[in-house]
């Protein structure tokens, strides 16, 4: 009798406080996972380091310090990168109660863009998830895209979870 056992897959979906990145894992737990596999779902949170910023004057004459403040904005960044994963996490739950679905949720300091990669060729991981903006080409030539960057070098199959949008068919 053959062995039938269930597949496995390794799934990251890349998280940010943005609502196509919402949008993105919802479409994911709807339409990727399924019960018929033994899936790992990985939650990455990118958080970008705090930019140096230099001693200033606010407008009453006293002095900024530049370490108090990059201490203010990182802990500002440690903060929303806990909401997002305790959030994230609290939608998969809600969406796989039942399920052989592992979940895992990471942080990860860099460049969204690399991090994703590297986490990806890092992991082995079958399929990335990702949300888009949807900016046009003047946005994305000056903002950069972090959906395109890891379409054309992330080692594995990437599904980009297009937000539709609200406002088709009104005036």
């Amino acid at each position: 009798m053959a062995d039938v056992r269930a597949k496995e897959r390794m799934i990251l979906v890349a998280v940010d406080e943005g609502e196509e990145s919402s949008y993105a894992l919802t479409w994911c737990l709807k339409n990727l996972i399924t019960q018929n596999f033994n899936d790992t779902l990985i939650l990455l949170y990118a958080k970008q380091s705090p930019r140096v910023v230099y001693t200033a004057m606010d407008g009453t004459g006293y002095l900024f310090s530049s370490d108090i403040f990059n201490t203010t904005i990182e802990k500002y960044n440690n903060n929303l990168a806990d909401r997002v994963i305790k959030n994230t996490e609290t939608m998969c739950k809600e969406h796989l109660q039942n399920s052989n679905v592992k979940v895992e949720a990471r942080v990860v300091n860099g460049d969204p863009r690399d991090v994703i990669c590297e986490m990806v060729e890092k992991l082995g991981v079958d399929v990335l998830v990702m949300g888009s903006h949807g900016y046009g080409w003047i946005k994305r030539a000056l903002l950069g895209s972090v959906s395109n960057h890891c379409v054309q070098n992330a080692k594995c199959t990437v599904l980009i979870a297009k937000k539709p949008n609200s406002n088709i068919g009104s005036k």
